[in-house]
């Protein structure tokens, strides 16, 4: 048995997402990216359910995703990513305030930074809710055209004009 596991592509509002499980199922990454990692077979199988939360998520329905997560990652990436998923839909945080919520100093926003680009699971690991603390829109490994959609359809962002 591979550790590889499997993989599946979706089309979405944001284009084409690669998504990954392992060989248990539990979604390992979902990204922008068009080719899957070495010795994953492709099966559509295991992501019925990531498909359709997507599905709904898209549509406005889905809030809060679902899913079984298992992404590697070192201790503080999990504890910056286990505090950005208690971000609600909808609202923005600082890189300072996600710090501050894991007790770490102010100076650590550019480790907190560095976390959220290594966040393997776009969309469902809400990294973009994360701004600047002049209110900018910064960093998305998934390019910040698509933070702008993802924001907009939460409505944290206003729709721009003649859309």
């Amino acid at each position: 048995m591979t550790t590889a596991g499997c993989f599946t592509r979706l089309d979405t509002p944001l284009g084409r997402l690669l998504l990954t499980a392992d060989p248990d199922g539990a979604l390992t990454s979902l990204r922008c990216v068009p080719r899957p990692p070495d010795g994953a077979r492709e099966d559509p199988g295991p992501f019925r359910a990531a498909r359709e939360q997507l599905d709904a998520y898209f549509a406005g329905e889905l809030r809060e995703f679902r899913l079984p997560l298992r992404a590697a990652g070192t201790e503080f990436r999990r504890r910056v990513w286990d505090a950005m998923d208690e971000v609600p839909y909808g609202t923005t945080i600082t890189y300072g305030e996600l710090a501050a919520r894991i007790g770490a100093p102010r100076a650590a926003v550019r480790a907190v930074g560095g976390a959220l680009g290594a966040n393997p699971l776009l969309i469902v690991r809400p990294c973009h809710r994360v701004i600047g603390a002049d209110g900018s829109l910064t960093g998305y490994a998934g390019g910040l055209d698509r933070k702008v959609r993802l924001l907009t359809l939460e409505g944290a962002l206003a729709a721009p004009r003649g859309n």
